[in-house]
């Protein structure tokens, strides 16, 4: 019979906020705009972040308005070379050593890792796999035929209940593997839950077998 010790091992990352100091997403967009831009879209956009900081609007809508904001129309070609430069010039400064080094340990332990996030997919991609993650379920963005973004996103915004529920389309029935998750906001509660082992803010020194 089939014991916890003899199950595969699962450990899954949220990206911003656990595995960095900070939102990547506005960086991102900083990088997408240039800082002239960024700076007067930030001010065109205050009243939608406001909204959100107050709970007036929800993760959701306030997102959709801000990646409509920065991304609609714009070619995807276009931005291959800003995300590869904010990849390897930006991320780098906003990572946290210590979410590293446990990504490290279960990486040693061959545990299948996995980025859940509900950042853009479009650069967590190219960075999660540099990284050793096999598989990234994130934030996609529609594009048209041509290949032009919309602004909006295609599916599900991969935040609270969704976290779970696309690990669960990947991966299939929960009893089948072990699952380490880390999180760091409300976001990453539902995730949090589904897990055998919840880390919130914090990453152990030692393992939990």
């Amino acid at each position: 019979m089939r014991t916890e010790q003899d199950l595969p091992t699962v450990a899954a990352f949220d990206f911003d906020g656990t595995l960095t100091y900070m939102d990547s997403l506005l960086p991102f967009l900083h990088a997408v705009a240039g800082t002239r831009r960024f700076t007067r879209d930030l001010v065109v956009l205050s009243p939608t972040l406001l909204a959100y900081k107050r709970g007036r609007l929800s993760n959701d809508e306030a997102k959709q308005q801000v990646l409509a904001h920065f991304l609609g129309g714009r070619e995807l070609v276009s931005l291959e070379q800003i995300v590869h430069h904010f990849i390897q010039q930006t991320l780098p400064y906003l990572l946290r050593r210590r979410a590293l080094q446990r990504l490290a340990w279960h990486q040693r332990q061959n545990h299948r890792c996995i980025l859940v996030s509900a950042s853009l997919e479009l650069y967590l991609k190219p960075w999660a796999e540099n990284m050793g993650f096999m598989e990234v379920l994130g934030s996609h963005l529609e594009l048209t035929s041509a290949g032009v973004l919309t602004g909006r996103l295609s599916g599900k915004n991969c935040y609270g209940e969704e976290k779970p529920r696309r690990l669960a389309a990947l991966l299939g029935d929960r009893r089948c593997y072990r699952l380490y998750a880390y999180g760091d906001s409300k976001g990453d509660q539902a995730l949090l839950d589904y897990a055998d082992y919840a880390y919130y803010r914090q990453f152990p020194m030692e393992s939990r077998f």
